[in-house]
């Protein structure tokens, strides 16, 4: 039986009468995202129609999933809120403090013993608040909730940029920071920028080594790492309908990655199957009621031009397996002739280290199975395997079962080390050396969704490959990056040419899945008695101190730093080892834009001190400004904040000081967490004025107290010469956002409001 069942009754006893009155209302078929957008207002039935990528809509999602290293966050802030239960469902998973090294067993228990303080506390405030808490070793957030808690057409949000994953199964789901969990946790509305849609038609069938996975690597190739900002990608068509759950779940998850608020299939066979194998035959009947409102209107996919904002097809016979990267998620490239001769032009390492199958994006029964079939034929075809092989299963119930089936023996016996049931290296947390900053040039090849400089294992000289499960196994076992499993042969240990046949692999467990013991811990129904201890001196948790409004005017600020080219949440606020701090602002402030280059100097954490004209480290710097009471401005480049939800991009700078970020385009969640903080996120109405920034600007807000929705402001960058520009900055904050900023942050406006 599923979580919270009645929960999902009632959004399906509410959709024919929302859906019918949205219909009428937009005065057209509806899309799928648009059925689940209208049946989710915070008002109740649709009153008006929403103009896409204009209007800002209040929201009332179903349920909120939080990881532990973004939950501590949300979670001190929430304690701030007034409340004494959670307003919606909730839940916290512990997945991103356990570190890859030795194995499952022993990876795990070091994680225990370091992160204790961190566990116990995530599990007494989920307790208290009545918060599902899912143990260290439960399994990765994406595949957990995949497995429990979505349903299609479902709204949920969570604290993660990779919670769209859960659109496998229908659901409109949205990575968020912890500002905008807390305030549906509060029980207020959640407001996002009704999003603009992409239709992306999938014909044909997949089929031999196409994945999935390679249909999100095509899309990263079309749209790019920005062209989803703002958007809905829905997915539809024959091949989609084929597809399995999990494999659309892939898709989903890796849509983070071009920039996309979510993306999401209509709900199908595939899903029906999926809900039943998991338990859930209950959603799966529920669902089957109103089938016809949980994919769009029959038109809609007929004739998609009309009714998407931009339409995509991808003939899916005709796709081949993919490799994207070095350093970026879209750079797409063709497995074999394509990449040998890419990798050479670029001086990329053909030798490949490792292969690393799982993370949230590949972790399921089915990818362990695909991927286990080339291990197999290594074995029976008598290959060595030339490179070093890690796998992270998804979950518990993953795990338990596909160790039943004999799958992780199959790698074992290839001498695969089977980490914890975590995110590891995929975010960092990957003990790979001991001095990452100087380790050598490599290649590595991975399943995961993310692959910029150092996210895997903090060297920078790493080239992070993506793949499917099954090409990450196949170049393992070559040992090459320019290896093609479709065409290319390999000597065996009797100097024999062999070849791997296709990858096979099942949907679902043939056995159904089992599990002793899936590491969830329900909350108390009352928790007003449990008790939440913070230590003074603790390094790893620290209460939250308001931050104070920074008023309506800012003169005399001095430039922090010009960040120059990619600048994601990782340049901003690292993960790995930092990830132990994610609790603790002051002291994960010390990692603040370390990453991000100087347009000045081209290196990182490096800039000039204004105060003293020494350079300095960015934080270093930045603390000095603050002790002189000095306000001071980022100025970036385009889709500034890509990557990550985690609003410790944003909460850092701010503790610090910084008053206001200023870019040339800004990623959606991390322009939100800016708002939400009660910074000015900004963007140059001429791209043009991000080279008139110089080195020792002092800036003047001259119009600040004219702060309103619409209204451009004006910055006056005094230069070290004495000349002066006025630069025309753009805006997207509403009303409501504009008093957020007065306030000095969303949180201070919802504890006034609760007082």
């Amino acid at each position: 039986m599923a979580f919270d069942i009645d929960m999902i009754k009632g959004v399906y006893t509410k959709m024919t009468e929302r859906v019918d009155k949205a219909r009428n209302i937009v005065g057209k078929p509806l899309t799928l995202s648009e059925k689940i957008l209208y049946t989710h207002l915070w008002d109740g039935s649709p009153t008006e129609a929403f103009t896409r990528g204009k209007d800002y809509v209040d929201f009332s999602p179903d349920r909120i999933a939080c990881q532990d290293a973004t939950a501590q966050m949300a979670l001190l802030q929430f304690m701030q809120a007034g409340k004494t239960k959670v307003a919606v469902p909730t839940t916290v998973h512990c997945d991103h403090l356990i570190q890859a090294k030795e194995g499952a067993a022993k990876d795990l228990k070091h994680a225990n013993s370091v992160s204790s303080e961190v566990f116990n506390f995530l599990e007494s405030v989920s307790n208290k608040y009545g918060i599902g808490f899912w143990k260290p070793g439960a399994g990765i957030i994406h595949q957990v909730v995949l497995e429990n808690y979505a349903f299609p057409g479902g709204m949920m949000i969570g604290t993660d940029s990779h919670t769209v994953n859960a659109g496998g199964l229908g659901m409109v789901a949205i990575g968020v920071g912890g500002a905008d969990a807390v305030d549906v946790m509060a029980g207020m509305a959640w407001e996002l920028k009704f999003p603009k849609l992409i239709g992306v038609r999938l014909t044909g069938k997949l089929s031999g080594w196409t994945a999935p996975k390679d249909v999100i690597l095509k899309v990263a190739e079309i749209l790019t790492v920005k062209g989803g900002t703002g958007a809905i990608v829905e997915y539809f068509g024959p091949g989609a309908t084929a597809m399995s759950c999990t494999g659309k779940g892939t898709i989903c998850n890796m849509g983070a990655e071009i920039g996309a608020t979510t993306s999401t299939f209509g709900y199908d066979e595939s899903m029906e199957r999926y809900l039943r194998a998991t338990d859930r035959a209950d959603v799966a009947d529920a669902a089957n009621e109103v089938k016809a409102h949980l994919t769009a209107d029959p038109e809609v996919y007929a004739n998609p031009e009309q009714y998407f904002d931009q339409v995509i097809e991808i003939n899916l016979s005709e796709l081949g397996p993919l490799l994207n990267g070095p350093f970026t998620p879209d750079l797409s490239t063709t497995v074999g002739k394509a990449m040998t001769e890419k990798a050479k032009a670029n001086d990329w390492p053909i030798k490949v280290e490792w292969g690393l199958i799982g993370s949230c994006t590949n972790s399921s029964y089915e990818d362990l199975s695909r991927a286990s079939s080339i291990a197999q034929q290594a074995l029976d075809k008598g290959l060595k395997i030339k490179a070093e092989l890690g796998i992270n299963p998804g979950s518990e119930q993953v795990r338990y079962t596909a160790e039943r089936d004999g799958i992780l023996g199959i790698f074992e016996k290839l001498d695969a080390k089977i980490f914890t049931n975590a995110c590891g290296p995929c975010i960092g947390q990957w003990a790979r050396y001991s001095d990452p900053k100087n380790a050598p040039k490599n290649s590595i090849v991975h399943s995961f969704n993310r692959n910029f400089a150092k996210r895997a294992d903090g060297n920078p000289n790493t080239h992070a490959f993506v793949a499917s499960p099954e090409i990450t196994a196949a170049i393992a076992v070559a040992g090459r990056l320019d290896f093609n499993p479709l065409t290319d042969k390999l000597i065996n240990e009797n100097g024999e040419e062999v070849m791997f046949d296709e990858p096979t692999g099942w949907e679902l467990p043939p056995k159904g899945f089992e599990v002793k013991d899936n590491g969830y811990l329900a909350p108390e129904a009352d928790g007003s008695h449990v008790q939440i201890s913070v230590k003074d001196d603790s390094e790893r948790l620290q209460l939250l101190t308001p931050f104070t409004p920074l008023g309506s005017s800012i003169t005399g600020a001095k430039l922090l730093i010009k960040a120059f080219g990619k600048c994601t949440t990782d340049h901003i606020s690292m993960a790995g080892p930092w990830l132990r701090f994610r609790g603790h602002l002051d002291n994960i402030a010390n990692n603040t834009l370390i990453g991000a280059v100087n347009a000045f100097n081209q290196k990182t954490n490096f800039v000039k001190n204004q105060l003293t004209g020494d350079y300095g480290g960015v934080p270093d710097v930045q603390r000095e400004y603050k002790k002189a009471g000095i306000k001071t401005v980022v100025v970036g480049d385009h889709n500034y904040g890509e990557g990550s939800s985690r609003e410790h991009a944003a909460m850092q700078p701010r503790h610090l000081g910084v008053a206001a970020v200023i870019v040339k385009s800004f990623a959606r969640i991390h322009e939100t967490n800016l708002k939400k903080q009660g910074m000015l996120g900004l963007t140059f109405n001429n791209e043009a004025d991000y080279d008139l920034i110089q080195e020792n600007d002092t800036f003047n807000f001259i119009d600040l107290n004219e702060f309103a929705p619409g209204k451009q402001l004006t910055l006056e960058a005094v230069h070290d010469d004495g000349s002066k520009d006025l630069i025309k900055l753009n805006h997207t904050y509403n009303k409501a956002q504009i008093a957020w900023y007065n306030e000095g942050s969303a949180l201070n406006l919802i504890k006034r409001q609760n007082a």
